[in-house]
């Protein structure tokens, strides 16, 4: 017997709850002029992460403004995809339809090793013992409509290398 701690939001449809999510598509990201190099890296399987043009500051998520200088210039640096576990969660409930197939599924936070934070999904069980400041590795995994997604794994059961891959 399954049992859950939680219980179906009031909000779900009916048909949300019976189960039949499956037929929705994932949202798409909405890309903008100052997420643009984020995505376009994604697709190539770089993590980009925004610099200050000015005082060299790294910041993620991209935006406009340097938080520590107001500069409005910026350039783009490939990161790691290096670093530890900060935090996360594990979903549940699907935030959205299209996700219902995919939960439960565990979301980070991971200090990156430029010494930013990144957000992704940590391809460990949701059950599993997790620690804060445990070695992980990621790599963009593109989805069925062609979104690449950033993926964390755990150091010790991180992805397998693959040839031109060589900084997992």
């Amino acid at each position: 017997m399954e049992t859950s701690a939680t219980a179906p939001s009031p909000s779900c449809s009916v048909s949300e709850r019976a189960g039949n999510m499956s037929t929705s598509e994932k949202p798409r990201p909405h890309e903008t002029e100052e997420s643009r190099p984020y995505w376009r890296g994604a697709e190539r399987g770089a993590l980009m992460i925004q610099r200050c043009a000015h005082c060299g500051k790294l910041r993620h998520y991209p935006r406009l403004v340097c938080d520590n200088c107001h500069s409005l210039e910026s350039d783009w640096v490939e990161a790691s995809r290096r670093g530890t576990l900060h935090s996360w969660t594990v979903a549940h409930h699907a935030f959205h339809p299209g996700f219902a197939q995919d939960v439960p599924y565990v979301l980070a936070t991971i200090d990156l090793e430029e010494g930013v934070r990144a957000l992704g999904i940590l391809d460990a069980p949701a059950d599993g013992k997790l620690a804060p400041g445990a070695a992980v590795t990621g790599r963009f995994e593109r989805r069925g409509d062609g979104v690449s997604v950033l993926h964390f794994f755990l150091a010790r059961q991180g992805p397998r290398l693959v040839k031109g891959d060589d900084q997992c």
